[in-house]
């Protein structure tokens, strides 16, 4: 228990102070313009990465966790990357940063634009220009179709500065993370997945496809699907395995096609859809490898 406080009030006192830091660089960004400007975009994310450096260190201090990489080597600090991962509990994020740090870009996600009131975490998104998306359900777009759309055009916004610097988009493909009630609910085909969301990942590369030098489909798995962050801070995680590999884009996705009803939205889907059997296969030969 002591364990798990000493991690959790320095989780916290390390996003205070990084969080506070990157908080400040982007008042500063709001002031200038032009070059001044440009140079704060391209190195406020080393505060950032500071951040993930901190966590990193309260994690080998205080727990045994094994960290298990592969895929990562071959990517560039200065690439443009997205993102896809199977989402399966907190810890993901972490892992994550973790996998990517010193090897690409800060990873940047689509944030709901109520977290940006968020003590210094939200602001400290904002700062990095992290994407934040107001989310319209499908019956209320049906009540306002004149929202139809603002998605996309609030991601190309966001997208916008991208092209100028580098950057590594996050995308939970599932939207949610998997319990086995969701996959019940909704009548999942995969045995270790929720079906995927293709909407966001069509919205990215709609609008940056063409500057994106690949896509990274990380894989994620735990020593139970039942893990908990809980778990995680009090040192009942052995191993976490990350495995990463790069897929080409193929052209006829990176436009506006793909992103509404029709041929080419259900060509990307079938696309993503191969993807992620061939994820459930990965994480079914790495669970019985470990069994």
């Amino acid at each position: 228990m002591l364990r798990a406080v000493a991690i959790i009030v320095l989780l916290i006192l390390n996003l205070f102070l990084w969080g506070t830091l990157v908080l400040l660089g982007g008042l500063v960004k709001l002031l200038t313009f032009g070059r001044p400007r440009r140079w704060i975009n391209r190195n406020l994310p080393r505060l950032g990465e500071q951040w993930a450096r901190g966590c990193d260190w309260i994690f080998d201090t205080f727990l045994t966790t094994r960290w298990d990489v592969e895929g990562v080597d071959e990517l560039r600090r200065d690439g443009h990357y997205l993102i896809i991962s199977n989402h399966v509990n907190w810890i993901d994020i972490f892992a994550l940063f973790r996998a990517f740090r010193g090897k690409a870009p800060l990873i940047r996600f689509f944030i709901k634009r109520v977290l940006i009131w968020f003590p210094i975490a939200g602001q400290a998104a904002w700062a990095l220009s992290f994407p934040f998306m107001r989310r319209y359900s499908p019956d209320y777009l049906a009540k306002h179709p004149e929202k139809r759309g603002r998605d996309l055009e609030t991601t190309r916004t966001a997208c916008r500065l991208y092209r100028h610097i580098p950057v590594a988009i996050l995308n939970f493909v599932e939207g949610t993370r998997i319990t086995r009630e969701k996959q019940e609910e909704q009548e999942s085909p995969y045995k270790h997945l929720l079906r995927p969301r293709v909407g966001g990942v069509a919205f990215v590369l709609a609008s940056l496809g063409e500057q994106l030098d690949a896509m990274i489909d990380v894989t994620l798995v735990y020593p139970s699907p039942d893990i908990t962050m809980w778990d995680f801070v009090t040192n009942r995680v052995p191993c976490v395995v990350v495995r990463a590999r790069t897929l080409d884009i193929p052209p006829e996705f990176c436009t506006p096609d793909a992103v509404d009803p029709g041929p080419a939205r259900e060509r990307f889907k079938a696309w993503i859809e191969e993807v992620w059997r061939e994820k459930d296969g990965l994480i079914d030969s790495l669970v019985q490898s470990r069994t």
